[in-house]
């Protein structure tokens, strides 16, 4: 999580800095309430009141009260008097930074629930979109449609998890590694933001926050179970012990999946501590680690959905419908032309498809106050990832380990006479790596045969920024940022062949190699303004860009490896306007409108030959635009009633792009016009529940809740659509305080997920179009067979939970 606080305040670097030093170090300034658990954009304080300079061990002391109350922002709350220290504000920017469309899923809105993965909360906030991944808890998650398309994994946006960045330099995040009973709050920034946090942020950013240790103060144990096997034991503990607060997350989690061969087993664990180590000198320790073992179906075409969506009886895959089966060569390297017997073809589960991975986060901070005004900020991280992953007929094995070093300056006081927060920093990270691709042979446990592709990767990337935000009246604040970076990307892929059937002896291998260094700079200007205490007002324009992954440029359209390394560097231009309305503590509205231009989107498809090297390939589309609306709303109409809504209005389509499709000869089709496939043009969240406050039912509640994901196109000719659903989930629960020496609480839940059983796409990647000789595209009736694209939703389930917190 770098980024995250180095963008917090920077401008103009050394007029603003010299102005700013002029100032009185005791200026302070006002911060937000705790959020209450809705997605709003949180207002701008009124202008501050000069406070009497105070000395450095009250001034910290402040500091740290106000980063307990930013952990949990608020949108549109009144506004309490309070001391703002340098860190603190930048903390606070971590989490809604002023001007942009921000939300905070808090707690509150997932502690009384089974909260298997990140697609149990983020589906709060406006602007998110899920789709289902290769693994349990491996979700795509999308800002805005930036990543819906892609087939595994997350990108276009940038991840941190307490201010520390977990998202590797190639820009891939992946989500094994959370649990949401971890976490405190989840911070959901919207729209470009590559001034604030760099590169691949085309889309926004998550800041996964833990609960701070003096908050758990003791230990938690809680397990949730539930149907198809599912179990999670998992421990919180935590301590605030003079200068140093700590907190410990351990979880198991296992289940035999809802599909076939999707059986499942991870451990996570999350460390978070801090020490004060002298009034002025903050040390922040945190640790993650994952290990998932897992084992995969293969995806569906939408005809074997409608057929047999969870995989039935596809131990075989001889005669049973609805089963995708895989093609596997049996000497495990090549095969001679023409000869059929030279390959086999496998179900998931007789080939063993799964995923054997681990994920290793170590990362540190320091940060010192020069004063009362002024901090500084170190930060170091060590991320490694290792893979085994045979998920279809090859495997991909390979370690990534990538280092990412950050520091950042950020003063608070005055300019001209109005207060102002200025940030300015640097950064460097690398990811240097080897990574094998292995033929995966039949019979069984994923067994390996020769090598088929070696690919080095080295990235890097290191650049500045800066951030200043401005009070100009009482009630109107101006934010500048600027962003500029170098990405350099190196690689090697080497492809084997071999030229013999059974003997293998391998052909010369000819490299592909690619050496690229990018620049990119990335503006960003917003206006906040706060017309009484009720109405706030933003408007933005502000600019993202996203470099392509080494492993991308050697993967052709047909999922060969091959040279692609014209790719180019995508970037858009977004335009927010949105408001948000309080009129009391009981109503809370929030609305957005925004428009982005995009420049070579990276954009995700499935290969041609479904039985390529590659799944998918990436490619550049010229233009496009991304258009929609983001409502938000918390009513608390009732004592003891809520409702909560989250929906998101998409409407993404190409403005530019002329699609190759190869049969025989080269047909091209002009696709400027058609919807970007994998965009839901609607989805909404609604929940309405009561939760007795007093009596003898005190602290029984319950809700209902409806999810409904619009049905939306799956190839680019716009011909085939996956289908919509509507989903309803029922719970109820129970939480009481326990008097005792040794308890403190004791919270209990059940839920029905999916309460009609309905049946429904989870996941649909992007489809090839296919063409005749003659150079016509072939219509829906065909693309439905095209197999490779389709995971099922969970039919009905049934989930209890408990937990029991200890003094």
């Amino acid at each position: 999580m770098f980024r995250i606080r180095t963008l917090n305040s920077a401008s103009l670097p050394v007029l603003c800095w010299m102005l700013s030093s002029v100032s009185s170090d005791a200026q302070a300034q006002v911060v937000q309430q705790p959020l209450p658990p809705v997605t709003v954009d949180a207002p701008q304080a009124a202008r501050p009141k000069p406070l009497v300079r105070q000395s450095r061990s009250r001034s910290v002391s402040a500091a740290r009260s106000t980063r307990r109350v930013a952990a949990n922002p608020t949108v549109g709350a009144p506004t309490q008097n309070r001391t703002v220290t340098a860190s603190a504000a930048r903390d606070g920017l971590n989490q809604a930074p002023a001007g942009q469309t921000a939300t905070t899923i808090d707690r509150s809105q997932f502690d009384n629930r089974p909260s298997f993965s990140v697609s149990d909360v983020l589906r709060d906030s406006p602007g998110i979109s899920i789709k289902q991944g290769n693994g349990p808890r491996d979700f795509g998650i999308s800002i805005r449609g930036s990543n819906a398309r892609n087939s595994f994994g997350i990108r276009n946006l940038v991840i941190f998890d307490d201010g520390f960045l977990v998202t590797q330099p190639d820009g891939l995040s992946r989500s094994d590694l959370i649990d949401p009973h971890a976490y405190g709050a989840i911070d959901v920034v919207r729209g470009p933001s590559s001034a604030l946090y760099g590169n691949y942020a085309t889309g926004g950013a998550l800041n996964f926050r833990t609960r701070p240790g003096g908050t758990i103060d003791g230990v938690e144990y809680g397990v949730d179970g539930g149907s198809y096997g599912y179990l999670n034991n998992y421990l919180a503990a935590g301590k605030k012990v003079g200068n140093f607060e700590g907190s410990l997350f351990a979880s198991d989690t296992r289940g035999d999946g809802y599909i076939g061969n999707s059986w499942f087993n991870t451990q996570t664990v999350n460390f978070f501590g801090t020490l004060k180590a002298t009034p002025d000198d903050r040390f922040t320790v945190k640790i993650i680690n994952n290990d998932l073992s897992a084992r995969l179906p293969l995806r569906q075409s939408l005809n074997q959905f409608y057929t047999n969506p969870f995989q039935q009886g596809c131990t075989t895959g001889a005669g049973v419908a609805g089963c995708p089966i895989v093609s596997l060569f049996n000497n495990g390297f090549n095969a001679r032309t023409g000869i059929a017997s030279d390959k086999d073809t496998e179900t998931a589960t007789q080939t063993g498809l799964g995923r054997n991975d681990r994920r290793t986060i170590v990362g540190g901070r320091w940060e010192h106050d020069f004063d009362n005004t002024t901090t500084w900020r170190n930060q170091f991280v060590f991320d490694d990832r290792n893979i085994s992953q045979p998920t279809g007929p090859t495997s991909a094995i390979g370690d990534f380990p990538s280092y990412n070093y950050m520091s950042d300056i950020t003063k608070r006081g005055e300019i001209l006479g109005l207060d102002s927060t200025t940030l300015v920093g640097a950064w460097y990270n690398t990811l240097v790596a080897s990574s094998d691709t292995r033929n995966v042979m039949p019979g069984g446990n994923a067994t390996l045969g020769l090598l088929q592709a070696n690919t080095f990767s080295d990235t890097s990337n290191y650049g500045v920024r800066a951030r200043e935000e401005l009070k100009l009246t009482p009630d109107l604040t101006a934010i500048a940022g600027i962003g500029w970076e170098t990405t350099i990307l190196k690689g090697v892929n080497t492809l084997y062949k071999y030229n013999t059937f059974n003997v293998p002896i391998a052909t010369i291998p000819t490299p592909t190699t690619a050496d690229r260094k990018i620049e990119n700079t990335a503006p960003e200007l917003a206006l906040l303004y706060r017309l009484n205490p009720q109405w706030q007002f933003r408007g933005r324009v502000a600019t993202g860009y996203g470099t392509p992954q080494v492993s991308n440029l050697f993967v052709l359209p047909n999922g060969d490896f091959g040279n692609n390394t014209q790719l180019q560097t995508q970037t858009n231009v977004g335009y927010d306007l949105g408001f948000d309305w309080m009129p009391s503590n009981a109503v809370k509205l929030s609305a957005t409108a925004f428009y982005e231009f995009f420049r070579n989107e990276l954009v995700s498809q499935a290969a041609s030959n479904p039985s390529a090297s590659n799944a998918t390939y990436m490619f550049n589309a010229p233009r496009s635009e991304h258009r929609g609306i983001e409502l938000a709303t918390d009513w608390k109409f009732s004592p003891g009633w809520r409702l909560m809504t989250a929906y998101t209005y998409l409407d993404e389509v190409y403005t530019e792009y002329v699609e190759n499709i190869t049969n025989g000869a080269v047909f091209s089709f002009n696709r400027a016009g058609n919807k970007i496939p994998g965009i839901s043009p609607n989805e909404l969240t609604a929940r309405i529940g009561y939760d007795e406050f007093a009596g003898a039912l005190a602290g029984l509640g319950g809700f209902v809740e409806v999810q409904w994901k619009d049905s939306f196109y799956m190839d680019n000719a716009n011909l085939l659509k996956a289908p919509g659903y509507e989903l309803v989930n029922v719970n109820v629960h129970y939480k009481t305080d326990l008097v005792s020496d040794s308890f403190r609480s004791l919270n209990l839940f059940l839920e029905v997920r999916n309460v009609f059983d309905r049946t429904y796409v989870a996941s649909a990647n992007n489809i090839t179009n296919s063409v005749t000789a003659a150079g016509l595209q072939n219509p829906a009736s065909t693309l439905a067979n095209t197999t490779g694209s389709i995971y099922a939703g969970s039919p009905r389930t049934f989930v209890a939970g408990m937990k029991v917190a200890f003094k």
